[in-house]
């Protein structure tokens, strides 16, 4: 049985209040949704359309009626019609719903149960930290940004974030590490996973930009090719980079890799050390002084990505020259490549014309990867050796 087109029913309409509701929760949440206002036209049949389709039009205007009993917080609106052949009747012709609980109870149970699921948890919030700044409020900021989040939270999640945000606002500069927070069921594992909702509410309700913990030691790898610049006999080290950065050595070559198989392979060479870049967290290296004593070659994986880290490196390296990222090693190895998943966009004003070229054929191929392990070893050494023999 065709409704007669253009009469919009009560399943239609109860759609547009759950979009209504997804579109504006967040903004309800944060700064309430008392005056919240959702009208829809029913655009009722004519009197021709009611003809056609009468059956139809009959059981539209039950439904409707069904509607308003069945749920007080709706208001539909009624009007008479005269029709000359079926004479006076009585049709709906708007529902109004006012405030942010009506629009999400017509919605529907499962919209209504998200909505005071966000709408308990933003009260809770208010409650545990007051705000007396009328003008902006920074909390109800961040209940709207975090608003997915906090809706998605099981109950014990948003029990220990309150916890957590509340020690963290009375203890803002404790340099504690996670592991000794005394907050139970609080672990690594749960703050990184939950990290950006508590910097959020951390920073509404203390006005502090860090959570003042101790963060995991930023660790670089290092294999010092020279004995003679190997602190106590050492090789192989994993440390610091404030601890790196206090060794009295003085390289004359600093080769950077992304790969950890072609650290391992590379042989003794004297005046040498090879560090791992560590992708997009190549910039620290730059913080150790050492590494800017002598030449850094840097070896990155022919890329989108790769291009981008080496102008990354260079921000903080001055001299930093590039090693078998060129497009005469990249059509050299044409059949060890593989697509790129995520190609780099950006514009790299620190690569050299050489490099550019590498670049825009790379990308003109359809974003294509040659990963630095796939290329031959011999020919790769060959290419590294070269730059330890210094003028």
């Amino acid at each position: 049985m065709a409704v007669p087109r253009g009469m919009v029913t009560v399943p239609e309409a109860q759609e547009r209040a759950r979009k209504r509701v997804l579109q504006d929760q967040r903004d309800w949440a944060a700064f309430g949704g008392e005056s919240a206002l959702l009208e829809i036209v029913l655009h009722p049949p004519t009197e021709r359309a009611a003809l056609l389709g009468q059956d139809a039009a009959i059981a539209w205007q039950r439904e409707w009626r069904a509607a308003a009993s069945r749920a007080p917080n709706i208001d539909v609106r009624w009007g008479e019609r005269q029709w000359s052949r079926v004479g006076t009747q009585t049709v709906p012709e708007r529902c109004t719903l006012r405030g942010a609980d009506a629009i999400a109870a017509f919605a529907g149970a499962a919209t209504a149960r998200e909505w005071r699921v966000l709408q308990r948890r933003a009260a809770l919030l208010r409650l545990a930290f007051p705000t007396t700044n009328d003008d902006v409020d920074p909390l109800a900021v961040a209940i709207r940004t975090h608003s997915r989040t906090l809706q998605a939270l099981t109950d014990a999640n948003f029990a220990t974030l309150l916890q957590v945000v509340a020690w963290l606002a009375e203890h803002p500069a404790s340099g504690w590490r996670i592991r000794q927070l005394p907050i139970r069921g609080i672990d690594t594992k749960w703050l990184e996973g939950h990290r950006a909702i508590v910097e959020g509410l951390h920073s509404a309700v203390s006005g502090n930009l860090t959570l003042g913990l101790q963060g995991a030691p930023n660790l670089v790898r290092v294999r010092f090719l020279d004995p003679h610049l190997r602190p106590g006999g050492l090789c192989d080290v994993i440390a610091p980079v404030e601890e790196l950065a206090a060794l009295a050595i003085a390289p004359t070559t600093v080769f950077v890799f992304e790969n950890l198989e072609t650290m391992f392979a590379m042989p003794e060479l004297p005046g040498a050390v090879v560090v791992h870049g560590g992708g997009y967290a190549a910039p620290r290296l730059g913080s150790i002084p050492w590494i800017h004593t002598g030449r850094v070659i840097y070896w990155g994986d022919l890329d989108s990505d790769g291009f981008a880290i080496l102008h990354a490196l260079r921000s903080t390296c001055d001299d930093v020259t590039s090693v078998l990222m060129d497009e005469a090693t990249l059509l050299l190895f044409r059949d060890l490549w593989v697509p790129e998943p995520k190609a780099a966009g950006g514009t790299y004003l620190s690569l050299t014309a050489e490099e550019m070229g590498a670049l825009s054929r790379i990308r003109s191929e359809g974003n294509v990867r040659l990963e630095q392990e796939r290329i031959e070893w011999n020919h790769a050494l060959g290419r590294l050796l070269a730059f330890t023999v210094q003028d």
